[in-house]
């Protein structure tokens, strides 16, 4: 009897209680900032909607005169106006958190992304490290020699193609020299007057006769042609 009244009163407790489900997962911070905006959009709402009271009981108290009636009319606008300053503290408040909240996000976010980054590197790095290990630095040195003593040879064998034959080596290099300095001077002394005579004279065909030279008195034309 004992046992199954206890059976009982454990059941009930965790019914009552809810023993044994599970727990709501933790809001994220992105949640967080989602609630703090629309909590903030709300006061917002609300600051706008005193403000226009306000403007409202303003227009009321300009068209009545100084007595009981302009005196509600301004303790209603006094009573709005309190609201407004407490809802506007309420808002400041509401910000700050707000901006604390974007600010950890902002943080959080920053450090997964540096950390991605970070494993990125290091799988780089393996990656790295086991491709150096396929090549064999003396190797390429010797692959750099070889190829440098390649170039060498190459440039030897167009030295040799570009040779000349049949100059005669015993040429004198001063003798040459001045032949050019003395050819040089047999230029300069060539009289170059049948140039200017080939340019003041007229080329001619050959075999035809000058032309006689056409008149140009004014009397003998009109002589010539009966006037």
């Amino acid at each position: 009897g004992n046992s199954r009244q206890t059976l009982i009163l454990q059941f009930e407790m965790k019914r009552i209680l809810g023993v044994g489900k599970k727990p709501a997962p933790a809001p994220s911070l992105a949640d967080t900032c989602e609630v703090l905006e629309k909590r903030g959009d709300h006061l917002d709402a609300k600051i706008q909607k005193l403000d226009k009271e306000l403007l409202g009981y303003k227009e009321q108290m300009a068209k009545l005169r100084p007595g009981p009636a302009q005196n509600r009319i301004k303790q209603k606008a006094m009573q709005t106006l309190k609201q407004k300053k407490m809802y506007e503290q309420q808002r400041e408040v509401l910000s700050n958190q707000q901006w604390n909240m974007d600010q950890l996000q902002f943080t959080t976010e920053t450090t997964k992304a540096t950390i991605e980054q970070v494993n990125v590197m290091k799988e780089s790095a393996k990656v790295l490290k086991k491709e150096m290990k396929k090549m064999d630095i003396s190797s390429i040195e010797d692959l750099q020699d070889e190829l440098a003593d390649l170039y060498e040879d190459s440039n030897e064998i167009q030295e040799i193609m570009g040779r000349a034959y049949g100059v005669p080596e015993d040429i004198d290099e001063d003798d040459l020299e001045a032949e050019l300095a003395a050819l040089g001077d047999e230029m300069a002394d060539t009289d170059g007057s049948y140039l200017d005579e080939a340019l003041s004279t007229p080329a001619r065909p050959q075999g035809e006769d000058p032309k006689p030279e056409e008149e140009t008195d004014p009397d003998r034309l009109e002589q010539q042609l009966g006037l």
